[in-house]
């Protein structure tokens, strides 16, 4: 009898329990004096009564803090040599991806462009964009491995990698040819006579859900070594991972355009680097390049532009 008496004490006692805990978030909406009234009655209970009731709680769980790789490897591949244009595997990780994202997420407008010193909308660019904050924890991250890529082709403490920009393309939207440099040099902020152009560039692709999209290079010529009278395959530009990462259709990450030049579909974390100038300050034209119409889909990138300053006396 005496332990029917306590099975029956026990159950009721979990029962009571359980019932509290199901009743909190109805109990939160009463009138403030009745709240008051069976507050004053009922033992706090915590979020997660038992543990194992996570459900209860209505706090959102934040993403964890980000911590920057500095020792992220990457890889690179030579695509050409005069202009230098290099292909980066992994140069932005999927946690970097991800943070940048949601900082630019609320960001994104109507794309602009730059024509005589004037910044206007123009059917030649369809796409969004978002300014990133340059002392943004995964800006600074990105921009300090593109700063260490770029080795001595910067001064510190003259030269600056400048801010970023995130574009994205949807169907149909597109960016025809243009060059990323400017005709004419720009004026520094900070007010002194120093004047600046975009040295290089890193376009750096974010999401890669799409068909269609590529980034399209009508005046390189791939420094590919035409065949042998043997007939031997030529490189088709990292085919090879793909098959070994076991994708079921790889394809090239570069092709040779139908109409010219050399054209790059997009993927996730890799990007293309190039040099936007010639060695006497001067745009060159060979780096002209398009983003071609997306066909479905969503594409988003990174544009990287370091600033290089002009001497003066």
């Amino acid at each position: 009898m005496a332990m029917k008496s306590v099975a029956k004490a026990a159950g009721i006692s979990a029962g009571t329990a359980l019932l509290a805990a199901l009743s909190l978030p109805f109990l939160t909406n009463l009138p403030t004096p009745l709240l008051t009234f069976v507050g004053e009655r009922l033992s706090p209970v915590p979020d997660y009564p038992f543990g194992i009731l996570p459900f209860f709680s209505s706090t959102p769980i934040a993403p964890a803090p980000f911590v920057c790789d500095a020792t992220h490897p990457y890889r690179t591949e030579l695509v050409s040599l005069d202009p230098l244009v290099i292909y980066i595997h992994s140069l932005i990780t999927p946690g970097e991806i991800s943070a940048l994202l949601r900082t630019a997420e609320p960001e994104f407008a109507p794309s602009e462009v730059t024509k005589n010193g004037r910044t206007l909308n123009t059917a030649d660019r369809t796409s969004s964009s978002a300014g990133l904050p340059r002392d943004d924890p995964t800006v600074m991250c990105v921009l300090d491995r593109a700063r260490n890529f770029l080795g001595t082709m910067l001064r510190d403490g003259w030269d600056e990698m400048g801010p970023p920009q995130l574009v994205r393309y949807r169907a149909g939207q597109k960016f025809n040819v243009h060059h990323d440099w400017y005709e004419t040099p720009r004026w520094a902020n900070d007010g002194s006579m120093r004047r600046w152009n975009r040295v290089a560039s890193f376009f750096a692709i974010l999401q890669d859900n799409c068909t269609g999209g590529e980034t399209h290079f009508p005046y390189i010529r791939p420094s590919i070594v035409d065949q042998s009278p043997h007939g031997e395959a030529k490189w088709r530009g990292g085919l090879q991972d793909q098959i070994q990462r076991g994708e079921k259709e790889p394809r090239p990450l570069w092709r040779e355009h139908e109409n010219g030049g050399v054209a790059f579909r997009p993927v996730a974390g890799n990007a293309i680097f190039w040099i936007n100038l010639h060695p006497n300050g001067t745009g060159d034209e060979r780096t002209n390049h398009a983003g071609l119409p997306l066909v479905d889909g969503l594409k988003t990138a990174m544009n990287i532009w370091p600033r290089q300053y002009y001497l003066y006396d």
